[in-house]
């Protein structure tokens, strides 16, 4: 089978289009680089977004933790504590059992006199059960990152704000955001890249793919598994990986630039990436 053939045949796979059979038989490179980078499509969907909705609720954590009330900030300081202090994995694997649990025993409630009966069997499939654990996840590094940020917003600024009358919600939204972000765009910009390859570790987690529609991991291992030889699919996804973070090295690049446009240009700061190998 030429590349082109492959593409036709498996570009999509990861969707359910395309042929219904997985590769069998004598198996080409151009299969195993075409399905492994259909299902890369899965793995940019759970980071894009997990990032996405994870960045207004890291917000929103940050906010909170950094409020006084205490009924207010205790609750995302023990959210915050919670996901960054256990591993991923175990996450993945007690998120799952709750939602596997959720259909037995049953949740149903009524609405103006009507019963209703939830159905959940769907939290236990991996394109939202294991979204929902990388999106808390994310949210509570985020949220630590944004609260440093929010802390480290310099006093002669509010200070500044104040005298020119801002306050409230409108000196958060001109002063305290944009400074904020500015100051933890380069760390945030560390978590997405782990968050994007955190994404392989669904593959290793409970939740199912269902009808062959797995991420690349998926693909690699059936590979590894009929062609016996783990050192062509596994380089692949690594290259795979490797092209989508600079992918969004450079786009976090761009919106760095965009937020310190009003410094002069030797003053800006760089984008230091530091990846973590545990977490």
């Amino acid at each position: 089978m030429i590349c082109a053939e492959a593409f036709q045949a498996y570009g999509l796979r990861a969707l359910g289009y395309g042929e219904r059979l997985l590769p069998r038989g004598e198996i080409g490179i151009c299969e195993q680089v075409v399905l492994i980078g259909s299902g890369m499509i899965w793995n940019i969907y759970f980071a894009v977004l997990a990032l996405t909705f994870g960045f207004f609720f890291a917000m929103a954590l940050a906010v909170a933790k950094a409020a006084r009330p205490a009924w207010v900030r205790k609750p995302a300081e023990w959210f915050i504590f919670v996901f960054r202090g256990s591993p991923l994995f175990i996450q993945f694997f007690m998120a799952y059992e709750a939602f596997v649990l959720l259909p037995r025993m049953g949740v149903e409630f009524t609405l103006l006199g009507v019963a209703i009966e939830a159905e959940t069997r769907w939290l236990a499939r991996a394109w939202l059960g294991a979204l929902i654990v990388l999106f808390f996840n994310t949210s509570a590094y985020a949220g630590e990152i944004f609260y440093g940020a929010l802390k480290a917003v310099p006093k002669g600024d509010l200070e500044a704000a104040d005298a020119y009358g801002l306050s409230g919600w409108t000196r958060f939204r001109r002063i305290t955001f944009p400074t904020m972000l500015r100051l933890a765009w380069p760390a945030y910009t560390n978590e997405a890249i782990f968050l994007f390859h955190a994404t392989a570790l669904v593959f290793f987690s409970s939740f199912p793919a269902i009808q062959q529609r797995g991420d690349a991991l998926y693909y690699a291992s059936y590979f590894a598994d009929r062609t016996f030889n783990p050192f062509i699919p596994y380089p692949i996804v690594a290259v795979y990986f490797v092209i989508f973070t600079l992918l969004i090295i450079a786009v976090f690049g761009l919106i760095n630039a965009r937020l310190n446009r009003h410094l002069p240009r030797a003053a800006r700061p760089r984008l230091r990436i530091r990846p973590q190998v545990m977490r």
